[in-house]
């Protein structure tokens, strides 16, 4: 388990066409909470539901940072 916290709080600068990809996933996820926000009431849900989706973007994010390597 310590490597694996090692890897988690590591770090990892971007290389390759990795920014982009980052910068594809933000846009992709600010349209969507756009457009949760223009259709959605303002409601705890409506709130709990753009916390997630800021989560999903985090994570899917974070799986590009710490699962491709420049030296693999």
């Amino acid at each position: 388990m310590p490597k694996d916290l090692s890897h988690r709080f590591t770090y990892h600068a971007p290389f390759g066409d990795q920014v982009e990809r980052y910068q594809a996933l933000r846009t992709l996820g600010r349209e969507l909470a756009e457009s949760i926000d223009a259709i959605c009431p303002d409601s705890k849900e409506k709130d709990r539901a753009l916390d997630a989706l800021d989560q999903v973007i985090f994570l899917a994010n974070a799986s590009i940072a710490r699962n491709e390597h420049p030296d693999a």
